[in-house]
């Protein structure tokens, strides 16, 4: 069966911050679904450099470490 956190990426990945606690809502996953799902999306966050789409292609790894950025600072807000 697969991880339900995984799901849950669009939170991140698609969505401003501002929109982000409406999904939650609406999705309604338990407090551990929901961190896993930020770790899931940090894992797809992460630029591997010698990977040609990241390698080749500049503007993929900042955006990628933007991405990463905003994920920690999702956690630090959540956490405070």
């Amino acid at each position: 069966m697969a991880d339900p956190a995984v799901d849950l990426l669009p939170a991140w990945l698609f969505l401003p911050a501002t929109a982000r606690e409406a999904f939650r809502e609406a999705v309604d996953p338990d407090d551990a679904t929901w961190t896993r799902g930020r770790g899931w999306a940090v894992a797809s966050s992460l630029p591997v450099p010698d990977d040609p789409y990241f390698r080749d292609h500049p503007d993929r790894t900042a955006a990628a470490l933007d991405q990463l950025e905003q994920l920690i600072a999702d956690h630090r807000q959540e956490n405070a």
